[in-house]
């Protein structure tokens, strides 16, 4: 198993991208400026995109695991990665994700504790309803991890 920083390129890894943030204008904000990380264990399994938003927080923006891999531990060995490389970079790592207990869960049990919410994010950003689970996606909540 083996990660990467990709400089270059990155929208190659647009079908990968969209699991997660299923409209492309919006992976489009941050795809560029974002710092982008690929998971290979043979061939490509996972990738994240990471943004800095202030001098001592960053966003995990995006991160997507192909769905034959899910369960496999391929995002949370990416996290792991993720909260090393920026270990004494910043402060504070937070991600972004819909009001979904499957995907708050995930995020907990990499170490992330519930922040605070934006409501209506995905009513208000998105140009389609966005259902996981069934369940419509409304808010964002936004986890945080303190990093060392």
């Amino acid at each position: 198993m083996r990660i990467e920083k990709i400089f270059s390129n990155k929208k190659k890894f647009i079908d990968l991208l969209l699991l997660a943030d299923e409209q492309e204008s919006m992976i489009d904000r941050y795809l560029e400026s974002g710092d982008m990380f690929a998971l290979y264990d043979d061939d490509l399994k996972s990738i994240c995109v990471v943004t800095k938003e202030t001098e001592e927080t960053y966003e995990l923006k995006n991160i997507a695991t192909y769905e034959k891999d899910q369960g496999k531990g391929y995002g949370k060995k990416l996290i792991e990665y993720i909260f090393e490389y920026y270990a004494g970079k910043c402060k504070i790592m937070l991600v972004g994700t819909g009001d979904s207990p499957r995907t708050i869960s995930f995020y907990e049990h990499c170490g992330f504790t519930i922040s605070h919410r934006i409501k209506n994010f995905f009513v208000e950003n998105y140009d389609h309803l966005i259902f996981e689970a069934g369940k419509q996606l409304v808010d964002m909540v936004y986890l945080k991890k303190l990093l060392k």
